[in-house]
């Protein structure tokens, strides 16, 4: 969840009342959120670098307030102050427009189709006639980074540039061009220099550097530019330094450049909608881009009392607050939510009225959980479920707990590996045909490390003893969990396997040592050695294993796995340099 870091005496200033700690405690808890730590920007240096480094910081107290990560319009003083105020009634929830300003036309962004290959994306607005102060300049940037943390995904998906509008004239171009052919002064530079050259001096910087893999490899690079050719920013990496804001800015351009259309303009309108309050005209704001789409839409939906029982009854809340509460009364703490709320005539609806602000909802549920957190969760009154249940463990995973005690007590060390792995893994490494693996693939993989979900336990294994290659030997590792595999015989065209597999590594082979522990796991599984009604081994070829030493477990008559001396092309895949024999088995049959 995101934190929230708020000036304890500035926010109780703009509720217009002060509040103890455990009062405001209980305020957030009624309201969905959670004061997560009391402290100072002095004790916090403190903590983390020392009190000599701390001598000069502010001890101005600061509440650090947890709130839903799906909730942007409370990343912010404002939105904070505003979503508690109408939580209270002490004020109703705002209406936002588009307006027109008072003298000219409107200013355009014009996306241009270079940026096609890059950023696609661009939406624009215009707050004018703002006040800032010191706080809230601070608050003002501190949401734009929040939002950049949150759900623009660290800029991958959108990046936020706000500029002051009186030093630059429009209408503003976006598009995108060769690095070397931009050229502008960077944000707090005193000289200009050109893209490349931005891209190797922000590789040191402790803040950007982070953010340079979005383009560094493009062919073009994204950039604004004004009418007059001055460039705006080059996003998202930095704004230029000619139309910074400052506490004494009046009217901000607010662009967002994305991947995602519909993440950009949830985040123009949170930062819109949060400062437009300091508008001169409160709430208000203009925009335009080439294609004229219009945000700041307030969405509609009908929710019938009928649903909002069975929703109530799905989310376990009681039926009191469905049965006890009229459509008027859920309506009025919909409203407090600021989800203005009406009932219709006939009275078995409710209209509910969805603001900017809140894009969370998209759901009945969604409104529904609202109106139980108005209503307030010590409301509910506990009621005997209809309905008695015994819980019992999941049988499969009642096994596997079981089956890993055991192990442990002969000897071998539980390991944990990730479920994604890279195609080499399960394929080339260990002399497979990817195509032969059933492997199911991922579609935008971020990492070479995890490209297909695992169809063995076994590279995860020979992994580990690469990364403790100098721990004594013998290393006896085990792992109990599941893979998955293709199958189009299942409504989502892949299913889960519960495997077990272990593996010895020492300086001589030890298949004796893993011929055991599959003994040691039929003997606890009752399944004795026998072809036909118990368990058996015969020799089999797999590119995996060393010719002549690798062998199919039968139990039932039915294959469920092998077991063997791995080759030593395998091993030496994984930089091992040690004999290593390994035993590879399916548990789900045993059910």
């Amino acid at each position: 969840m995101p934190t929230v870091s708020v000036k304890r005496d500035l926010l109780f200033q703009a509720l217009g009342r002060t509040f103890t700690d455990e009062e405001f405690d209980e305020l957030c808890f009624e309201f969905g959120l959670e004061l997560d730590e009391i402290t100072s920007e002095k004790d916090i240096i403190s903590r983390e670098q020392g009190d000599q480094k701390a001598s000069e910081a502010s001890d101005v107290v600061l509440y650090k307030i947890d709130v839903p990560a799906n909730r942007y319009d409370l990343l912010c003083l404002e939105g904070l102050v505003r979503g508690l105020q109408v939580f209270k009634d002490k004020m109703e929830a705002p209406r936002y427009s588009r307006v027109n300003p008072l003298n000219g036309d409107p200013q355009r962004l014009i996306i241009t189709g270079e940026t096609a290959s890059v950023r696609p994306h661009a939406v624009a607005a215009v707050l004018r006639n703002i006040t800032f102060t010191p706080e809230r300049y601070d608050s003002f940037i501190e949401l734009q980074e929040k939002l950049h943390q949150n759900i623009c995904r660290r800029r991958t998906l959108v990046a936020i540039g706000t500029h002051d509008l009186d030093t630059i004239s429009g209408p503003f171009t976006y598009t995108a061009k060769a690095p070397d052919d931009i050229r502008f002064k960077p944000l707090n530079q005193n000289q200009e220099y050109s893209a490349t050259q931005l891209m190797g001096f922000y590789k040191t910087d402790s803040h950007l550097r982070h953010y340079l893999h979005i383009i560094e490899d493009e062919p073009l690079y994204p950039v604004i530019y004004d009418s007059n050719g001055i460039v705006l920013s080059m996003p998202p990496i930095i704004n230029g330094d000619h139309s910074k804001i400052s506490v004494n800015t009046k009217n901000v351009f607010i662009e967002c450049t994305a991947t995602d259309l519909t993440k950009a303009k949830i985040v123009l309108d949170m930062i819109v909608t949060m400062f437009s309050e300091h508008c001169d005209q409160p709430f208000t704001q203009t925009d335009q881009v080439l294609k004229l789409t219009l945000y700041l839409c307030v969405r509609s939906l009908s929710l019938s009392l009928s649903l909002s029982l069975s929703l109530s009854l799905s989310l376990s809340l009681s039926l009191s607050l469905s049965l006890s509460e009229t459509a008027e009364s859920i309506a009025q703490l919909l409203t407090r939510m600021c989800l203005k709320s009406e009932v219709t005539s006939d009275g078995a609806e409710i209209q509910v009225e969805i603001p900017p602000t809140r894009s969370d909802v998209i759901h009945a549920c969604d409104i529904m959980e609202d109106a139980a957190m108005a209503y307030g969760f010590n409301n509910i009154t506990r009621t005997t479920p209809r309905t008695y249940t015994v819980a019992n463990q999941f049988p499969l995973n009642k096994l596997t707990e079981l089956l890993r005690l055991d192990l442990a007590t002969a000897g071998f060390t539980e390991a944990l590996t990730f479920a994604l792995c890279s195609q080499e893994d399960i394929a080339d490494k260990l002399q497979k045909n990817l195509k032969d693996t059933k492997a199911v693939h991922i579609s935008n993989p971020k990492t070479a490390e995890f490209q297909v979900a695992r169809t063995t336990l076994l590279p995860g294994l020979l992994k580990t003893l690469a990364a403790n290659r100098k721990m004594p030997l013998p290393l006896k590792l085990f792992e109990i969990s599941d893979v998955v595999l293709r199958d189009e015989s299942t409504d989502v065209g892949a299913r889960n396997s519960r495997r077990l597999c272990a593996v010895y590594y020492n300086k001589t082979p030890g298949f004796e040592v893993i011929h055991g522990l599959l003994d040691r796991v039929m003997q606890l599984l009752e399944v004795k050695p026998g072809r036909n009604h118990g368990y058996y081994i015969q020799a089999a070829e797999d590119s995996t294993y060393f010719p002549g030493r690798c062998a199919e477990i039968f139990s039932h008559g039915k294959s469920i796995g092998r077991l063997g001396v791995l080759h030593p092309d395998v091993i030496n895949s994984f930089e091992l340099t040690m004999p290593c024999s390994a035993l590879d088995i399916d548990i789900e049959p045993f059910l």
